[in-house]
């Protein structure tokens, strides 16, 4: 079973049951999938300012949620799989610490994106946003509530916790970043990283068919059940 880790925020309710079915309509193993929602995880320290969303942090729990065994994938709610997670799943290195879709530092600029928050941009910046984590690693044992209350942001998010050799990469087309990314030649999942098509400001953004067909079919199965 693939544990899959989706990060929840109630603002992105959609996203996150779109995303999820998203995985579910095209894996081919059975998956595990637990949304990170903030109230219900021991960390304590408060929303900083330049948070877009509730997983900012709590991204970071995993290998504590698992219990430091075995692997996890984690993934920004604002997603669409497109391919089967399984063949993402069988790219794990039991070397690294982490893999991660590396993104030029440069592919954002500074400005506003979704609900007016601020677009902040640093290097590895959406790294984060998919991860591929060993929770095994002797460097995510790091990875504890304390630490991670404690730590600043861009220490976390650009992966100072661990070694730069023990973060390792996955293909560009499991982390497509909409409107940034290069080439749509083979793309495996769609990140709505600027804002979703269930915003009215993204609603014509590239990939809105993609996401607005899938969360018709999820909407369609759950009314058909009633």
């Amino acid at each position: 079973m693939i544990p899959v880790f989706i990060g929840y925020d109630e603002v992105e309710e959609g996203a996150f049951w779109t995303c999820a079915s998203s995985l579910l309509a095209h894996s081919s193993e059975p998956l595990q999938i637990t949304p990170i929602k903030r109230t219900t995880l021991p960390l304590k320290r408060a929303r900083h300012p330049k948070q877009s969303n509730e997983f900012a942090f709590t991204r970071w729990l995993i290998p504590y949620l698992q219990n430091y065994s075995g692997c996890g994938i984690f993934v920004d709610c604002d997603f669409l799989f497109m391919d089967d997670i399984a063949k993402l799943w069988f790219l794990r290195d039991t070397e690294k610490a982490v893999q991660v879709v590396k993104h030029p530092w440069d592919t954002f600029k500074e400005g506003k994106k979704y609900l007016g928050t601020e677009q902040t941009v640093y290097p590895k910046k959406c790294w984060s946003s998919l991860m591929l984590f060993n929770s095994e690693h002797p460097d995510c044992a790091k990875l504890t509530p304390e630490y991670i209350d404690a730590a600043e942001g861009l220490h976390l998010h650009q992966f100072e916790w661990t070694k730069e050799e023990n973060v390792g990469e996955l293909p560009a087309d499991w982390n497509y970043l909409v409107e940034h990314s290069p080439s749509r030649a083979h793309v495996r999942a769609v990140h709505y990283t600027e804002g979703g098509p269930y915003f009215k400001a993204y609603e014509d953004t590239e990939f809105a068919t993609e996401w607005w067909d899938a969360y018709r079919r999820m909407t369609y199965v759950l009314e058909g059940t009633t």
